[in-house]
């Protein structure tokens, strides 16, 4: 009997058969063989959300949930966050290695040729109404680029491949940044190449038609950005990346792709947490009234956001980089009173049995949230930053899947339970 197996016995029919094991998984296909007859589709796994099923086979994100860790492509989320850049870090989630000077140089230059869109998007902006949401536009927009570019199609083409990551990372920001302006009333901004990606990006949000000749973004508030993008650039087969293969597995071209991950993020269970973390953190309103809100949650009354998470079960590490990152914010912009209230809440649910008990630790959101604001961003662009800083990873995963021989056009099972065959009763006789 092979080592690495497993064995099961059908006690319907009474069968033993033996399923090989491989990177701790069984292959759900090997259950088919499992039949009381002929007749019999064989067995299928159920898992609603996929709780425990790999759909993939991936090297790009590591996560040890259990242990609170996060590594891009090996290297631990804490080592690039503290000497990495998002564009550094982008390269590498794509591409599988960090760039030499020269690579990054280049890569910098080739996404700067690509800032610029075409004209006409500034009217398909124009035509939103004046309160939209800067998501929905965002997902619009990215969308809109499907019709823009001929070539997106050939998707196993390198050269032609390489064309749309580069123009998806380089028109993603200023596609936001539109969004943004029109939310606002104001004209639209053109990229300035000689910023850098996160420069730029703070520039075409927040210049001064006009009043300046050029933008200089804060170097720390521009550092904090960064820093927040690097963090947010992959996180393995979350919902959105979920969304991206599995719309890029009918080949669709990555805009369409990258509109649908964008799509799911919109959700507030995926991209809007930090915004709840913030309306949870008025509500409690001072310091003082912490310990009541504290109560109230273990009671079921109200629900702790910004803690706990579906794949970490200790501190999630992004968590601490950006709660340390928040105080070099803070000493710029001005603290915001809402932190005094997080650090409060903090320190007493991570004494608190209940909640350690329920491995319910801060998550990335926890904090997110206060630094945005902090910098001047509405809730209603949180999600947008995210999925700006997550277009690299979505583009990891959709080129991922594409070059994945295993891989074929997404379509689970399901397990009827509607009507057996029924016959048409013509409406005049129906009761």
């Amino acid at each position: 009997m092979p080592k690495d197996s497993l064995s099961i016995t059908d006690n319907r029919t009474g069968k033993t058969y033996e399923v090989p094991i491989a990177d701790g998984t069984i292959r759900a296909m090997d259950l088919r063989q499992i039949k009381t007859g002929a007749d019999d589709f064989g067995l299928m796994t159920y898992d609603p959300a996929f709780m425990n099923t790999a759909s993939c086979r991936s090297a790009i994100t590591f996560i040890d949930g259990d242990k609170g860790i996060l590594r891009y492509r090996g290297y631990p989320i804490e080592e690039l966050a503290a000497h990495s850049t998002y564009l550094e870090t982008a390269y590498l989630v794509i591409n599988g290695e960090l760039p030499t000077k020269a690579q990054l140089d280049e890569w910098q230059f080739q996404l700067a040729d690509h800032y610029i869109v075409h004209e006409n998007l500034k009217k398909f902006v124009d035509g939103f109404h004046y309160n939209a949401h800067p998501m929905g536009m965002l997902v619009s927009t990215v969308g809109a680029l499907s019709t823009y570019y001929e070539d997106s199609k050939d998707i196993f083409n390198p050269v032609a491949r390489q064309h749309q990551i580069l123009r998806l990372l380089g028109k993603v920001p200023t596609l936001a940044a539109y969004a943004y302006r029109h939310s606002r009333g104001l004209p639209y901004e053109y990229p300035d190449p000689r910023l850098s990606y996160v420069g730029n990006f703070m520039a075409m949000l927040w210049k001064r038609t006009g009043a300046e000749e050029r933008y200089a973004p804060n170097p720390v508030l521009e550092r904090a950005l960064d820093l927040l993008f690097i963090l947010h650039a992959d996180h393995e087969q979350n919902c959105s990346a979920n969304a991206m293969r599995a719309v890029g597995s009918s080949h669709a071209d990555p805009y369409v792709s990258v509109a649908a991950a964008a799509a799911a993020l919109y959700g507030p269970l995926h991209g809007g947490a930090n915004e709840e973390v913030l309306k949870m953190l008025r509500e409690i309103g001072s310091k003082d009234a912490v310990p009541g809100y504290i109560k109230r949650v273990k009671q079921g009354e109200m629900r702790l956001m910004g803690f706990g998470h579906r794949v970490y079960k200790n501190y999630d590490p992004r968590a601490k980089i950006i709660r340390e990152a928040a105080h070099s914010v803070f000493n710029v912009t001005g603290t915001n009173p809402l932190l005094d209230i997080a650090l409060e809440l903090e320190r007493i649910a991570l004494s608190d049995e209940y909640f350690v008990s329920r491995k319910l630790y801060p998550n990335v959101d926890f904090y997110s949230g206060l630094i945005y604001e902090a910098m001047g961003f509405p809730t209603s662009m949180f999600t947008v930053l995210f999925a700006l800083a997550r277009t690299a990873g979505w583009i990891a995963q959709w080129q991922e899947m594409l070059l994945d021989k295993e891989q074929k056009i997404a379509r689970p099972r399901q397990i009827f339970t509607g009507h057996a065959t029924r016959a048409y009763v013509p409406v005049d006789k129906r009761k």
